[in-house]
């Protein structure tokens, strides 16, 4: 059996606390404390008050102030701050509470509550561009952004379609992604913006937008996101107008917001049906070891899509890990072939000065290896927090010794919460 107990409030309608209905104040509170405890709220049709107030719904005249009950469950150990918090917020009626032996306790881990709606989450008055936005101004508004696409709006701010990085690159022959762009230097910056300058967005823009209403459910415009494949939804009101944008952002810092403590709910004895890491990490993932010739290293990231590599020792610990923006940082300065080679992809085949100059260079000398890495035992929740936090898109899995599992990408935490049959992606 498991300690809970029950705290019931008999009051009225009429009562208020701080401007609200006292049971919508209680709730809430409740709520916000993120603690295993169910609230029940009942309102009666009809009853008496110890002032000698009657209230019943057969006589129109007495139809209103009618009683309400509010019920609240939870475990015993976190009584205490509910009931002086109740105490203090219910001005008319009456407070108890008692035992309650519970056999079982179980629950969903929902990541996000379903009754939360787009509004109460995008991000309002986005950036946005026009059709006739020059392709360097948005290289620039990107570039100065945390966000990597951007609405494309009419003469009437309706949404006719976006742009991406993506978009940049292989439409509009963007040579490097951002990320590198933005470390190239003020040069070779301002020359491939002045190679994007002729374009307008309307060329290269993909279209339609793919919108959501801002009326619509967080869970519907994820799926939206996951059945397009984009990672952010321009939001519009009823005549179609851009109010917001969503991204998976805005939806990973709402989990983080809403989210309980579920791992501790299970050290209460709650049963809380979990996702963990292990359940969605990209296993397939490129791994070199730390004698591995940078020139290899290089064509690994050129051919595999994740644009990075992990670094493991022989027995398969996790060592560190190498990105192009890594190879960028590392060579730039002694050696500007390895900026040419980013840019035009050149193969290194055949040899070349560039590769002459990496001849005798590791993995090991070059990986980064102060890298944030995850459990494959911890929750998802747990693994959002770390890419928030750390500002990072896709996160090493190790297991308790250490040793390299995977990767865990934003793409794969965001179907998982909303696509149990999806297959994980990275």
């Amino acid at each position: 059996m498991q300690q809970y107990k029950i705290i019931e409030i008999f009051t009225s309608e009429e009562v208020r606390w701080q401007g609200s209905p006292v049971y919508d104040a209680i709730v809430q509170f409740v709520h916000d404390l993120k603690i295993a405890a169910r609230c029940l709220v009942a309102k009666g049709i009809e009853g008496s008050y110890e002032s000698g107030e009657m209230a019943t719904g057969r006589l129109e005249v007495l139809s209103y102030n009618m009683p309400v009950r509010i019920t609240i469950v939870l475990p015993a150990v976190e009584s205490e701050r509910v009931l002086a918090r109740a105490e203090q917020m219910v001005s008319d009626g009456i407070v108890a509470v008692h035992d309650l032996n519970v056999i079982s306790h179980k629950t969903h881990g929902l990541l996000i509550p379903k009754d939360t709606r787009v509004r109460d989450i995008m991000t309002p008055a986005p950036k946005k561009v026009s059709l006739f936005t020059s392709l360097a101004e948005v290289a620039r508004l990107l570039l100065s952004s945390t966000f990597t696409g951007v609405p494309v709006v009419d003469g009437e701010n309706r949404p006719v379609g976006v742009i991406s990085q993506g978009d940049l690159i292989y439409k509009a022959g963007m040579p490097v992604r951002l990320g590198l762009l933005a470390e190239s230097g003020p040069e070779k910056a301002s020359a491939i913006l002045a190679d994007l300058a002729p374009r307008q967005a309307k060329e290269v823009m993909t279209r339609p937008a793919v919108t959501i209403e801002q009326d619509k459910s967080v869970t519907d415009a994820v799926n939206l996101m996951l059945k397009k494949q984009v990672k952010r939804l321009p939001v519009i009101d009823a005549s179609g107008k851009l109010v917001g944008i969503l991204s998976r952002l805005d939806v990973f810092h709402t989990i983080l917001r809403e989210c309980p403590d579920w791992q501790a709910f299970q050290k209460q004895e709650i049963a809380v049906n979990l996702r963990f890491v292990s359940d969605i990490m990209r296993r397939d993932t490129a791994t070199v070891s730390p004698d591995t010739p940078i020139a290899e290293v290089i064509r690994l990231i050129d051919c595999n899509d994740l644009q990075r590599v992990c670094v493991v020792d022989r027995e398969g610990n996790f060592l560190g890990l190498i990105s192009d923006r890594d190879l960028l940082a590392a060579f730039s300065d002694r050696h500007p072939g390895i900026w040419d080679y980013f840019v035009s992809k050149i193969s290194l085949a055949e040899p070349t000065p560039l590769q002459e100059d990496l001849a005798g260079k590791t993995a090991g000398e070059v990986m980064n290896p102060n890298i944030v890495t995850v459990r494959e035992d911890a929750p998802i929740n747990e693994a959002i927090r770390l890419m928030l936090e750390k500002a990072i898109k896709r996160l090493p899995v190790v297991d308790a010794q250490g040793k390299f599992k995977g990767l865990v990408s934003r793409d794969a935490l965001l179907r998982a919460g909303y696509a149990s049959t999806s297959a994980p992606t990275a």
